[in-house]
């Protein structure tokens, strides 16, 4: 396997990263952390982001409509007792703009155009690491930023290639650049969409500054006769991450790699201990004693959540990622990896209790890192209030059916391989699909309407949530690797090529069953370490069978891509070229 960095150019980048950044300073060599213990929990009260329509009415009809957010530096206040914190916030304007920014709201068939535009300052607020496949402006002024619409269905010009980025003005722009306004033209399902920056090699640190966001696409027809909680107070987004701290509220990444000699700033995984949703870390919100429905998104670098209740009320889901499931599911627990979205509804009026804390307990990494403590093992606190009252919304025993995958029409089979390389100290340089870098030409070419089958191989010790843009996917199966998985590794890392290192010797072992709430038709999925996952992609729309209403095989195509940021970052991450 050929290394990705050889020496001559790894002293190449410290050249530059030294000529354009000098030593590192001392307000990076003198962090002062906050300790998040420092910090009194449920304190504030959960913010409800600013929420705009992405449809004008007009005679009584919904219409197109034309919006324009900004990325603004601004200061933000996450904590009461926690001084102000620069951030990235999107928004109409600096004044307006939020962490996390409005909650654009979309309808089925009416069209959304968004003009982003980049008003960030010259220099980004988070260190950044040059020697990582990299945004970098030829002026080396300016941050570069490209919204993706994660869950979204539309042209590929309007996805947010991460060769597409900007700067402030469009002063400068990346080589996949094509647009100023950003077409979408929601005609998919309705569900549960998120926007957040996706600049090649400042993802990671871009969304961590906060340019992060919902986006929900309604169907009232269709969603209406459900009955399920609805409006400002009954429906809401909960966009839920973690952030580390300095005692002057600054946010803090840690500025030296794991391996400094060969990347100065990326580590692996970023973790923070407080637990931030909608804005506020660990806020608190005063419900009443019948039903709400939650819209969970997991917007963190790299922490997964297992969310349950101290008091041990139930989730009942109605849907997952970006499509509603056939029927409620019922469950007393939910592993949430970053980028997924649970669409759960609560059932307050059973509570036992008049207070219930949402907890976490997923180890970090996933699923064989540190157990969880007192500070990023509880989310929010929710205080219900006793007397009840009349509920008027339901969950009925079927939500929206879609035609199953027909295994009979899958035109193609593919294996995709996961891959993490290490230093000579045994700590990570970078991860690669299929053991190619992002520039390598695609080899994931699916013809537009059609399905595939994806034989997802993770070789790495990690649970990697993979997410594929433009197509949806059902998960089939999950078989662990056994016998002498080493050898097949080995064989891998030689060959590349899972046919060759006979993979059904090695792909024999127990099954995980998919969980009820997971079985539908999902964009993002925890692939296990050590296991096989098939999944069955579909490239044209689930809710009606037919193709796609824009053409997919434009310029710069699509993208695949483990959504741990940081591994995403470097170099997790594949072109998808989607053919006629």
């Amino acid at each position: 396997m050929k290394e990705m960095f050889p020496m001559r150019e790894i002293l190449l980048f410290h050249l530059i990263f030294l000529a354009l950044f000098g030593k590192l300073s001392a307000s990076w060599a003198e962090d002062k952390l906050l300790n998040p213990s420092k910090l009194e929990m449920f304190v504030d009260e959960l913010p409800d982001m600013p929420r705009i329509h992405g449809y004008n009415i007009v005679d009584g009809s919904p219409k197109p409509k034309l919006l324009t957010i900004g990325m603004f530096s601004k200061k933000w206040k996450f904590h009461r007792d926690l001084p102000a914190t620069t951030v990235f916030a999107y928004g109409a304007s600096r004044r307006t703009a939020t962490v996390p920014g409005p909650t654009i709201e979309a309808l089925h068939g009416v069209d959304t155009y968004v003009k982003w535009q980049n008003h960030l300052p010259s220099k980004h607020i988070l260190p950044w690491d040059p020697t990582i496949p990299t945004a970098i402006p030829a002026t080396k002024k300016g941050v570069p930023t490209v919204v993706h619409l994660h869950g979204g269905l539309h042209e590929p010009a309007s996805d947010g290639n991460s060769n597409s980025w900007f700067t402030a003005r469009f002063e400068e722009k990346g080589p996949t650049w094509s647009r100023r306004i950003y077409h979408y033209n929601n005609n998919q399902q309705p569900g549960n969409l998120w926007y957040h920056d996706h600049a090649m090699g400042l993802t990671r640190v871009n969304l961590l500054a906060g340019l992060i966001g919902a986006y929900v696409i309604r169907h009232p027809d269709v969603e209406g006769p459900l009955k399920l909680p609805y409006g400002d107070e009954f429906d809401r987004p909960l966009v839920v991450f973690d952030r580390s701290f300095r005692v002057d509220g600054s946010l803090y990444m840690n500025s030296t790699g794991n391996n400094p000699s060969i990347h100065p700033q990326w580590q692996p995984e970023y973790f923070g201990d407080a637990i931030i949703v909608n804005g506020k870390a660990w806020p608190k919100l005063v419900v009443r004693r019948r039903k709400y429905r939650f819209r969970i998104i997991n917007a963190s670098n790299a922490r997964f959540f297992r969310f349950f209740f101290s008091n041990g009320l139930e989730f009942i889901h109605v849907a997952a990622d970006s499509a509603y499931l056939g029927k409620p599911v019922v469950a007393n627990e939910t592993l949430v990896a970053p980028s997924e979205i649970v669409d759960v509804v609560i059932d307050f009026t059973k509570s036992k209790t008049d207070e219930a804390i949402l907890e976490n307990d997923a180890a970090y990494p996933y699923p064989s890192g540190d157990p969880v403590n007192e500070s990023n093992g509880k989310v929010m606190k929710f205080i219900i209030k006793k007397e009840r009252e009349v509920d008027t919304w339901r969950v009925p025993k079927r939500l929206i059916k879609y035609p199953s995958p027909d295994l009979s029409s899958v035109s193609q089979t593919r294996y995709i391989a996961m891959y993490e390389y290490a230093s000579d100290i045994d700590e990570p340089t970078h991860l690669y699909l299929n053991g190619k870098p992002y520039e390598a030409p695609a080899t994931e070419t699916p013809k537009a309407g059609t399905s595939e089958i994806w034989n997802v191989i993770n070789l790495t010790e990690d649970n990697h949530p993979l997410h594929i843009h433009l197509g949806l996917f059902k998960v089939l199966d999950q078989t662990e690797l056994e016998d002498d998985k080493e050898e097949f590794k080995d064989c891998m890392l030689k060959k590349n090529d899972a046919i060759k290192c006979q993979i059904s010797k090695y792909a024999r072992g127990k099954k995980i069953e998919v969980e009820a709430h997971e079985k539908g038709w999902k964009n993002v999925y925890k692939m296990t370490p050590g296991f096989v996952t098939k999944i069955l992609v579909k490239f044209s729309y689930i809710h009606s069978n037919t193709s796609y209403s824009f053409d997919p095989t434009g310029e710069p195509g699509y993208v695949y891509h483990c959504h741990i940021l940081d591994h995403e970052d470097n170099a997790m991450m594949r072109p998808l070229k989607v053919i006629k």
